[in-house]
């Protein structure tokens, strides 16, 4: 350890993206979506790129026109008359830099920040870059918040940021109505983030509460249904005075100009895009179909784009193996297979593909699950 750096660094975990592999492989863990851009709005982008966009010059360091656009979407989605202003919007690169200037504005030598794992893993990860204490509550079995250890974590420690995914990753549960009810009776001194990042897959919003209350904020990205992941483009939805305060302490010229161009175009071709998220909707209901059927794994609803599953009382008994030793051995079979899906939270996420994917993932799952049935 260099002497000049904080202590605690030692003892915090770098963010590990998905191994290497080796090509061909279908890549189901990252909840990405799996179908590229069409050509004709990669097209325009290469033009956009060739005609208005000039590379010596820094990019739009306001997001003027992306903000107006990403506002007028969002009032969309509201099914009150509420009225999106470009001041209700602050754009990230990615929303792990919304998260980071959440954690600055308001939690930075401030207080704690409560989280209920298992969950977004970057939300803790920010927090302890910035010496930033994270109370866990966990969850329960079904993977709803525990309230009650919730609320004595509130009364006990200084939370000044709450931060809860809608559906939640890895689980894919959405916030229940009584979840929702205890968020909204927090004191206003209390920061609630609701990030929604596959609100186009779950269609459940609370951007009208992000709106109405002046601590609350909605973050979304376009790296999933919108497909630009390549182009790290998160937004922030809040009350005008929130997103002042996001404002300030952002990095200048955060944004590329060409993921600003990317954003205004995907938001242009929205309706062509977006429609391809019924189609993963479909695969769902077809994934979720056939894993219940395979008695080794135990599955759990999904208001997202992945399924989240572990080894189930049968499948430790025949694998002769623990719920983690177990989860290792399919992973890695599965990793070996050529099906690169994520072990996380004590579980299997295994993001949804093409049509062709999700069916060589049935038939790599059906190879391990086949011999051990063969036995039982």
């Amino acid at each position: 350890m260099l002497p000049f750096l904080r202590a605690d660094l030692a003892n915090l975990k770098a963010y590990k993206p998905h191994p290497p592999m080796p090509k061909p492989y279908d890549q189901l863990d990252t909840n990405e979506s799996p179908i590229d851009l069409p050509d004709d709005v990669k097209a325009s982008l290469a033009a956009s790129y060739q005609q208005a966009i000039a590379a010596n010059r820094y990019p739009d360091g306001g997001h003027t026109a992306l903000k107006q656009a990403i506002a007028n979407y969002v009032a969309e989605s509201i099914a009150e008359s509420v009225m999106v202003a470009e001041n209700n919007i602050s754009v990230g690169n990615g929303s792990d830099e919304l998260i980071r200037s959440l954690l600055i504005a308001a939690a930075l030598g401030n207080g704690s920040i409560l989280v209920a794992s298992p969950t977004f893993s970057m939300y803790g990860i920010l927090a302890q870059t910035l010496g930033i204490p994270v109370i866990d509550v966990g969850r329960r079995e079904n993977f709803c918040i525990n309230l009650e250890k919730a609320q004595t974590a509130m009364e006990q420690h200084a939370i000044r940021v709450v931060f809860m995914v809608h559906p939640n990753s890895p689980t894919a549960n959405p916030l229940t109505t009584e979840e929702i009810a205890w968020l909204r009776q927090l004191p206003n001194d209390v920061l609630v983030v609701i990030d929604e990042a596959y609100f186009e897959f779950s269609g459940h919003t609370l951007v009208a509460d992000s709106l109405s209350r002046s601590n609350w904020v909605v973050l979304r990205t376009f790296s999933k249904a919108f497909r630009l992941a390549a182009h790290r483009v998160g937004y922030a939805v809040a009350q005008p005075a929130l997103i002042e305060a996001l404002e300030k302490v952002r990095l200048p010229y955060n944004l590329p100009s060409f993921s600003q161009a990317a954003a205004l175009a995907a938001l242009v071709h929205r309706a062509s895009l977006l429609a391809a998220v019924q189609v993963t909707i479909a695969e769902r209901q077809t994934m979720v179909d056939w894993l219940k059927q395979q008695p080794i794994l135990t599955l759990w609803p999904s208001a997202a784009n992945f399924i989240y599953c572990r080894l189930s009382e049968q499948g430790r008994s025949q694998l002769g193996m623990s719920q983690a030793e177990g989860l290792q051995h399919i992973f890695g079979t599965l990793r070996q297979q050529g099906t690169l899906i994520r072990y996380t939270g004590g579980g299997l996420r295994i993001s949804l593909g093409t049509p062709e994917e999700n069916q060589r993932t049935r038939k790599n799952l059906e190879a391990i699950s086949e011999p051990l049935t063969a036995h039982a």
